[in-house]
């Protein structure tokens, strides 16, 4: 390949377009164009990544079930006709590889942007603005001349996509709604391309999936979660502090305060203590639990 090379490891692969019949070892070239499986020198798979329609982290296709673990799947079109490629290796290559290709389908996309659209319960007068999309590190960032509106993944309580219509088109929309310093704010964007708002809606939910995944290994006591539930309905707002309505000493509260910080379940903001997006999910499922 002409173009510089992104990422080239060896790993274990299978596609439906290969000439093998069961998965093999091989070379995995990827670079800001195309993505290689090579088998030696003479059986490869060259896969344009305009032709990429979804990519599915730890997800096995049901024919590779049994041979394969830790995986990228990509769906791709050839020929007008789709394809899956699987590739396997480690946790930590997977996870590594799957960051460096989302990147290089995603970067740089043209989006129409607005943000804030809303803030709390507040519709903003904003305007969709033209930017470009970057991954970075936990974040989004969506960029132009003039700001960069970034979203950290680990912030983000829900998203969806919708139709909206702007400039006298009806668009597929992603709402994500997020808590940048504990404030509830609704972001909006949008890309001509239906193919790329799949892959990062994919890209989001694979991020919001992680973030269930943290909470799993996290138990709470009785106290920590009438706090959490008090601080969810607001309570700290009434008129009443948080000891009243717990019936705790304060520096007790205190201390059950600090150890959900530690926990990144509250967070301090601009008008008092609020849930974390993780605080948000752990308060919801207790009170599911509760009207079971």
């Amino acid at each position: 390949m002409s173009e510089s090379v992104i990422a080239d490891f060896v790993a274990t692969f299978d596609s439906n377009v290969l000439r093998t019949t069961e998965p093999v070892k091989g070379r995995i070239l990827l670079s800001e164009k195309r993505l290689v499986l090579a088998v030696g020198d003479n059986d490869k798979l060259t896969v344009p990544l305009t032709s990429i329609f979804d990519v599915a982290v730890g997800q096995v296709p049901e024919e590779l079930d049994g041979f394969f673990h830790a995986t990228v799947t990509i769906a791709f079109q050839k020929n007008d006709k789709r394809f899956v490629a699987a590739i396997e290796d480690d946790d930590d290559k997977i996870e590594k590889f799957s960051n460096v290709l989302f990147k290089a389908l995603l970067n740089g996309t043209d989006m129409t942007v607005k943000h804030p659209a809303r803030v709390g319960g507040r519709v903003t007068d904003a305007e969709f603005e033209a930017a470009k999309l970057f991954l970075k590190p936990k974040q989004v960032e969506f960029s132009n001349e003039e700001k960069t509106v970034a979203i950290r993944l680990a912030a983000v309580t829900e998203f969806d996509q919708t139709k909206r219509r702007i400039g006298g088109t009806k668009r597929p929309v992603l709402d994500v709604k997020h808590m940048p310093r504990g404030d509830a704010m609704l972001t909006q964007a949008t890309t001509d391309s239906a193919r790329k708002m799949a892959i990062l809606g994919r890209y989001l939910r694979l991020e919001y999936s992680d973030l269930m995944a943290e909470l799993k290994d996290l138990t709470l006591s009785d106290d920590q979660k009438e706090l959490l539930v008090a601080i969810y309905s607001g309570a700290g707002n009434e008129g009443m502090s948080l000891p009243q309505i717990i019936g705790k000493d304060p520096t007790e509260v205190t201390m059950i305060l600090n150890d959900l910080e530690d926990d990144e379940l509250v967070v301090d903001a601009s008008d008092g203590t609020k849930l974390t997006p993780k605080g948000q999910v752990l308060v919801n499922r207790h009170l599911e639990d509760i009207n079971a």
